[in-house]
């Protein structure tokens, strides 16, 4: 009876061993909560809302003339609001959820998770809950219809510009983040764009286009100088731009692992590489360096750096930078005067350049045999990178032209002349920055 008994003891302790063991093993423990990862994407998601107010409002706002200083502030922190209650209803929803059908789930996703439905405390996405991933997407859903603002500046209705914000949140953004990060067909060929070259800078910067060119010109431009009414406030705003972009980057690892501190290396070498380039050339060109032309060189070292900074290393990181640097500063400068359009704070010049060529470089020094990251054909890899900038830039035109043409016939999208010469803070929100 003894042995019977101290079998049994054996028998029942192999049998709970057992079971405990497959039970920490199973899939149910799989998405547990990673508390140092999930500690990082919450650092990040701070950084990157941070990028939009402060650290945009004020880059944007320096550049602008006194007259309009508060209405750019003001567009920024509008978005900031409208996005983030867009997000909630609807937005995450058709960017990160699939939608039941085979053929449609690749071009947006469903309804099922707005308002936020069945994401609740205990739901995970990988190790984070995705409470956070919610929140970290949403900054990014947040700063790319704020970069639009860039090239439509002192000239279009405050109130066209909500509604437009909107809308194209809805329509352009949140499909494209579901083509290239929530499953969708760019994403199903293998498109690569760890922080969003393609989803945030060729997105913004090609509705900014559209847009400056539906608006015109300014009043004035380009035979009246319109300088900068603060370089001081611009030089803090990318200030913040650069500290904030390593939330936007490093975070987009969604993990504190090796990944996110190698893309927070590269974005540090290609944002200053990128400033060095831009103040040389200008420094040749013109003679002297401008404080404007290095912080512009800086956001765009960051801009092009973003898609490629989980998949390449320091050496491509220093390539990218200088081509950003140069093809920006060009861009910005001779080509904006040749074609004659009036992108007032170059949003297409720094982010839609810099996305482009940030995209399809991508392609080629992620590679590991170029010190990237990814065991990759280029020419493959290089076609689908190339093929998603095209698909994506004539979806976000044609939206973007379709969606002004709507809010055109409901509110005039562009300010009165008497209100533009007075400056949009005083006709727009009744108030004044600056004595003026």
């Amino acid at each position: 009876m003894k042995d019977s008994g101290h079998n049994l003891s054996r028998i029942m302790l192999f049998i709970f061993t057992t079971a405990f063991l497959s039970l920490i093993s199973s899939p149910a423990f799989a998405g547990a909560l990673d508390s140092g990862d999930t500690a990082w994407v919450l650092t990040s998601t701070a950084l990157v809302l941070f990028m939009t107010i402060p650290g945009l409002s004020l880059f944007y706002g320096g550049l602008v003339r006194t007259k309009n200083v508060l209405s750019v502030l003001m567009q920024c922190f509008a978005i900031t609001c409208v996005v983030t209650v867009l997000w909630v209803i609807g937005g995450y929803s058709i960017a990160f959820s699939a939608n039941g059908s085979p053929i449609l789930n690749g071009w947006f996703g469903g309804l099922s998770k707005g308002f936020l439905l069945h994401v609740g405390r205990d739901s995970m996405i990988g190790g984070i809950p995705e409470t956070v991933f919610v929140m970290f997407q949403l900054t990014f859903a947040i700063i790319t219809p704020a970069l639009i603002i860039g090239s439509f500046a002192e000239r279009m209705r405050f109130s066209a510009m909500l509604l437009f914000s909107a809308i194209w949140s809805i329509v352009v953004y949140a499909p494209v983040a579901h083509w290239v990060w929530g499953g969708g067909w760019l994403q199903s060929m293998g498109v690569m764009d760890f922080a969003g070259g393609i989803v945030v800078h060729i997105n913004a910067g090609v509705a900014g286009l559209v847009t400056a060119l539906y608006l015109g010109k300014r009043k004035g431009y380009p035979k009246i100088p319109m300088p900068p009414h603060s370089l001081t406030l611009s030089v803090v705003g990318a200030g913040m731009l650069w500290v904030g972009w390593f939330g936007f980057n490093g975070g987009s690892a969604l993990a504190a692992d090796t990944t996110a501190g190698m893309a927070i290396l590269v974005t540090q070498i290609s944002s200053a590489t990128a400033a060095c380039a831009w103040m040389l050339v200008e420094w040749i060109r013109y003679g002297k360096p401008s404080v404007l032309g290095i912080i512009t060189g800086a956001v765009a070292g960051l801009a092009t750096i973003t898609p490629a900074s989980g998949f390449v290393g320091p050496g491509g990181a220093i390539i990218i930078g200088a081509i950003a640097g140069v093809a920006c500063f060009f861009t910005a400068t001779s080509i904006k005067r040749a074609f004659g359009y009036d992108d007032s704070l170059d949003a297409f010049g720094v982010h839609g350049v810099g996305g482009y060529i940030g995209s399809i470089l991508t392609g080629v020094f992620g590679a590991s045999v170029l010190g990237g990251s990814m065991a990759l054909n280029i020419g493959r890899q290089v076609g689908v990178q190339i093929l998603a900038a095209v698909a994506v830039t004539v979806y976000c035109a044609v939206l973007s032209w379709i969606i002004l043409k709507v809010v055109d016939s409901l509110i005039h999208v562009r300010v009165e002349n008497d209100d533009e010469l007075m400056g949009l803070d005083l006709t727009d929100h009744n108030e004044k920055g600056y004595d003026y």
